[in-house]
């Protein structure tokens, strides 16, 4: 199987924009140059597993969908994808404060 990396570039570019980075914004959050940002996202170079890790916590984007454009996994929210991150000693305090969230938003 052979990786379409224009579509991948793309689908890159247009989540980059929906979240409203620019390129450098992103290639700073990413620790990439600018100039690979760009050739990322015009599909004329690869990246690596690392970078390709870094990119979908970053998007919020499941490395499904950036590689094959796969959106079958709904498990990718960006709030399931933060919720995964919360460490097990923090979660009773994150569903707390949860409860607490929406008690003062339904009074």
């Amino acid at each position: 199987m052979e990786l379409d990396y224009k579509a991948i570039g793309a689908r890159i570019r247009a989540k980059r924009e929906q979240m409203g980075y620019t390129r450098e914004q992103l290639a700073e959050k990413l620790d990439i140059s600018s100039k690979f940002c760009s050739d990322i996202e015009l599909g004329a170079r690869g990246m690596s597993l690392a970078t390709l890790v870094n990119l979908s916590q970053t998007l919020y984007l499941s490395t499904d969908y950036i590689l094959f454009g796969d959106e079958t996994d709904k498990d990718s929210s960006p709030l399931l994808i933060l919720a995964q991150q919360i460490p097990d000693e923090q979660l009773d305090s994150v569903i707390k404060l949860m409860e607490c969230a929406v008690a003062i938003a339904n009074n």
